[in-house]
């Protein structure tokens, strides 16, 4: 039988133009090749008995990463910070919090990545600071400090409510200060788009407030890019400048950061959390990822794979067409070197692949997808071995249900699973309590587990040029299977229903296809018949 989707026998192939490193946008070239690894280092290993993961458990399984194949890593905060929202909170943009470790830390987790061939990205939360920060608490005590949005008492509604998102001052200045997201988040004033005369607290853009806070952000910018970090991960990018219709004075922030950045620090990167790489990477930013939230259809990309009715889900009543039609159309608006960079999982709101709904024999096919798409794959730390979205944990540092994608790492069958050595009670979030969690140790014994198929395929995705960000991509069949030559050399198809399904491929070449991966796909002619939760990557020559 052949899925619902559509065959696109005819369709063209859409060839990605890539520009030397030396091209006019000056634009580095290494994130073209990227694996990127995202580490939330509370949960990833802890060196030093506490419960909570550091710096120098980071530094200690690069030798894991780079066997997986892995080339840069993302690092969530890990400044100085009250954490009222697990360190996005900060109190020192230029600090390391005592817990993770030291900036010397740092730099030996830089340089030990460095020399495996692994660069770091750390997160640049530009748009808020803890309630606690000297800017902050300075700005308490100043009123003609401009470095946050502020109301004044006579701005303000005369009955005492407070406009949205707005919080009163703890004092002693009077009024009420905007937040970005908790109330503990005071929002740093990069201005208003626009004017409005119902709310006279808004700044321009280019007021001094607004000015001198993008100076600061380039201030942290070139102090850690000093210490050798590769660049930034920039947490809610497009809500800098508020009440900005299209982005305009937003992008033209962003740009002016782009192009301070390709002066200053041309090999590093600047990776936006906007959600929408169509606006975001013509504004300035290397790549972008498609997030279950912004850009086409409020996320719709990325549910559609994954979470809303998903493509990636057994009961095949999904559909690709939704992700290729919007990579397709991104891809053409970004042009190159600009990067959509896809997850399929987060500290955040992106729910790990093994979710309780798919089950683990589910989550290979979904990797054959990840790591042949020419998207860049970016993995949360513990998708390569299917670790478990866990519910009913309790929250921890703001986490607001978050925590149930932050369970320590399971390197081992040891105690903790190998995370720390920390009276269980300790733990910073408790473990997958299900006794045959999977592990690091027990995946890598196992040629068949997921881990060995996750690093196999990478190591073919840097072999051949035509599996990477770089390589075209035909799309024969959107629905069940996806099929899709990639190069004009390799054949990837992909069932992750339960149901077997089959597509006729437009090649001849077909036949005489050499299997590189290869689960239960039968080949007969023209014809592929894929079994449930079947696929495999064949190179036709």
């Amino acid at each position: 039988m052949v899925g619902t989707g559509a065959v696109l026998a005819g369709a063209a192939a859409l060839p990605i133009a890539r520009v030397s490193p030396a091209a006019a946008s000056g634009q580095p070239s290494w994130l073209a090749d990227a694996v990127l690894y995202q580490v939330y280092p509370q949960s990833f290993a802890d060196t030093d008995g506490t419960g909570i993961g550091d710096l120098r458990g980071i530094t200690e399984h690069l030798d894991h990463l780079a066997w997986l194949g892995v080339t840069a890593i993302w690092v969530n905060p890990v400044y100085p910070s009250p954490f009222t929202d697990a360190g996005y909170d900060i109190t020192d943009y230029v600090g390391v919090h005592p817990r993770y470790g030291t900036e010397d830390d740092v730099a030996t987790l830089v340089e030990a990545a460095k020399a495996r061939g692994i660069r770091v990205l750390f997160d640049l939360v530009a748009g808020h600071t803890s309630e606690e920060h000297p800017w902050f608490l300075n700005s308490l005590n100043d009123p003609a400090d401009s470095r946050y949005v502020w109301a004044t008492p006579d701005q303000l509604p005369p009955d005492g409510s407070l406009p949205e998102d707005f919080v009163a001052s703890p004092g002693p200045r009077e009024g009420a200060f905007l937040k970005n997201y908790y109330d503990t988040q005071p929002a740093i004033n990069y201005g208003y788009a626009r004017m409005h005369p119902d709310e006279p607290w808004r700044q321009p853009v280019d007021a001094e407030g607004p000015r001198r806070n993008r100076e600061a952000m380039r201030e942290v910018m070139d102090h850690w890019l000093r210490l050798g970090i590769s660049g930034f991960r920039c947490d809610l990018a497009a809500t800098l400048v508020k009440d900005d219709p299209g982005w305009v004075e937003t992008g033209e922030l962003w740009g002016e950061m782009r192009a301070w950045l390709g002066e200053e620090h041309p090999d590093a990167v600047m990776i936006a959390e906007w959600g929408d790489p169509a606006t975001s990477v013509p504004a300035g930013f290397d790549g972008d990822f498609f997030l279950p939230v912004n850009g086409p259809g409020d996320g719709a990309p990325w549910k559609s794979l994954w979470q809303d009715n998903p493509y990636f889900g057994a009961d095949g009543t999904g559909t690709a067409k939704t992700f290729v039609d919007a990579w397709q159309q991104t891809e053409q608006t970004i042009g190159r070197p600009g990067h959509v960079l896809l997850p399929s999982a987060n500290h955040d709101g992106a729910t790990r692949l093994n979710n309780g709904v798919r089950k683990p024999e589910e989550i290979p096919a979904a990797f054959a997808f990840w790591l042949t798409w020419p998207t860049i794959p970016t993995l949360y730390y513990g998708e390569e071995i299917g670790m478990r979205l866990i519910e009913g944990l309790p929250d921890v540092e703001g986490s607001a249900g978050r925590q149930r994608n932050r369970t320590p790492m399971q390197w081992n069958d040891g105690p903790n699973a190998g995370f720390s050595t920390a009276p269980t009670d300790k733990l910073y979030i408790p473990q997958d309590p299900d006794p045959n969690r999977p592990t690091v140790q027990g995946q890598l014994a196992d040629p068949g587990s997921l881990l060995n198929l996750v690093q196999r395929v990478i190591a073919l995705r840097k072999r051949h040029p035509e599996l990477g960000s770089a390589g075209s991509a035909r799309v024969f069949h959107d629905g069940y299977p996806l099929t899709y030559l990639r190069g004009d050399r390799f054949l990837v198809t992909i069932n992750p229903s339960r149901n077997p399904v089959s597509v006729d491929v437009p090649d001849d070449r077909l036949a005489h296809a050499t299997p590189v991966e290869n689960s239960g796909v039968r080949i007969s002619g023209r014809t592929l018949a894929v079994p449930g939760f079947g696929y495999a990557i064949l190179d036709l020559g």
